[in-house]
């Protein structure tokens, strides 16, 4: 089974992801890794489609059961059609914020106060995700994932971000088991 979890930023995606690794069979696949390379501090330097793409692919089709937790958004045709479950997190916008704020204290420290190219990139990751529910936003946004819902060539969960995590993880496996039984 193939299962995309995806949302805008600070949704809650990747958490929910690796739960879901924890309580089943399932390889997590994070987009943010094959997006941006390894460099510290971290999200410096982008893959390119191309690259991104090839390397993904190739750890997608080495597994059956496979959890991938990000936005594809923008990252091809092809992958509309390679799910059997997409989950879209809504998370509350204030909310939302509000974690990603705190995870970029708990992800550069100090660092955060006295690096004044961490502190641009932080600011200009932070007002990249606060466009997300702005409907005239070119970059990742909630029309841009409607849309692309739209397309997806599976059965989509919709799910409040603002749920436990708990219920959240019982959805979903609740999907799993019911895929498999039909399977």
């Amino acid at each position: 089974m193939k299962i995309l979890i995806f949302g805008a930023s600070g949704s809650g995606t990747t958490t929910l992801a690796k739960e879901i690794k924890k309580r089943t069979s399932f390889v997590h696949l994070d987009v943010d890794d094959y997006y941006w390379r390894k460099t510290i501090p971290p999200f410096q330097k982008k893959v390119s489609l191309i690259e991104r793409n090839k390397n993904l692919k190739t750890d997608f089709e080495k597994f059956e059961n496979i959890i991938i937790s990000g936005s594809l958004v923008s990252w091809g045709k092809e992958w509309e059609t390679l799910f059997d479950l997409a989950v879209f997190i809504r998370l509350d916008h204030k909310e939302r914020m509000i974690r990603l704020e705190k995870r970029e204290t708990e992800r550069y420290g100090e660092k955060l106060l006295t690096d004044k190219k961490i502190q641009g990139n932080s600011k200009a990751f932070l007002e990249w995700a606060n466009q997300y529910e702005n409907p005239n936003f070119d970059g990742r946004s909630l029309r841009i994932h409607n849309d692309w819902i739209k397309l997806l060539d599976c059965e989509i969960l919709r799910i409040d971000g603002k749920m436990e995590l708990n219920d959240k993880i019982e959805k979903v496996l609740t999907k799993i088991k019911n895929y498999q039984r039909q399977g």
